[in-house]
């Protein structure tokens, strides 16, 4: 809700802010999916004015795919058309936890941008018709929120989760803000709803993205250096990628993701993004 990369947001707030009058959030919705399966991928993010949304306390309608809490776990189901080639996305997900968290920390010193893990380590299930998937596995569920553009706040930041094996979940947000200090949050988010801090290194630097996007991460001081395993998403601004890492005295495998929000505040850069977040009003 309020697409946060969205090019047509951002011209409609840069419109707003000529006439004087403010931009709903609601007028800007898509439902992101990514599928990385070898031969099956699939990528949507089709935007939705706000006649083709309609939200509750437990369900979030963006046309004709749905979000909705059934008092136990969250119901994803996906009806969606992929970009570029409209290759169509069917199924749903359904994500449960033993255990769910209210925990939550601002992004920035003026608390303006904020995150907070909802489900670090939960159970998914995925069922999709198109294409033809079925697992089940490791999930996780979290939260952001803003008061203003990421543009307007953040340089670049890294974040990584990886599950533990004892059930708990090693969160790292590794944030370079535009004004203020930088922010490290290590957080291990434990089985019994405890949050805890735990020690890393200095900024460790992996190997660019094919366009160029600096990642880095953090491990455990004595551990051993981070591999890049695969690189899931790369775009002019972000990437998304798959690593092997040391925290907390484990080995693990890690969900990790680099922004650099200078490209995106790039003209050609917002040009560009249509061709893979189209917006039907």
């Amino acid at each position: 809700m309020g697409s946060v990369f969205s090019p047509y947001y951002h011209w409609a707030q840069a419109g707003g802010l000529r006439r004087g009058r403010p931009v709903a959030a609601d007028d800007h919705c898509a439902l992101n999916v990514a599928i990385y399966s070898p031969g099956q991928k699939r990528w949507a993010m089709t935007e939705r004015g706000a006649n083709s949304v309609s939200r509750s306390r437990t369900v979030f309608q963006i046309k004709q795919s749905q979000l909705s809490w059934d008092g136990r776990q969250l119901v994803i189901n996906i009806q969606e058309r992929g970009m570029p080639i409209p290759f169509p996305i069917r199924g749903q997900v359904r994500l449960s936890a033993d255990r769910f968290f209210s925990h939550q920390s601002p992004l920035d010193e003026a608390g303006h941008h904020r995150w907070g893990p909802l489900a670090p380590s939960a159970h998914i299930e995925v069922d999709l018709d198109a294409p033809k998937l079925r697992w089940q596995g490791s999930g996780y569920l979290d939260s952001n929120e803003g008061d203003e553009p990421l543009t307007n706040a953040f340089h670049r930041w890294d974040w990584l989760r990886a599950p533990l094996s004892d059930g708990s979940a090693a969160v790292l947000y590794d944030v370079e803000p535009i004004r203020g200090t930088d922010r490290l949050l290590a957080l291990r988010f434990g089985t019994d709803g405890s949050v805890a801090p735990f020690e890393v290194s200095d900024r460790l630097l992996l190997k660019s993205s094919g366009w160029g996007v600096s990642r880095a991460t953090r491990i455990d001081a004595d551990g051993r250096r981070p591999r890049l395993v695969k690189t899931l998403e790369d775009t002019p601004f972000y990437a998304r990628s798959e690593i092997r890492t040391s925290l907390l005295g484990e080995r693990v495998t890690a969900m990790h993701e680099s922004l650099y929000a200078p490209r995106l505040r790039s003209r050609i850069v917002r040009l560009m993004l249509p061709w893979r977040m189209p917006r039907i009003s």
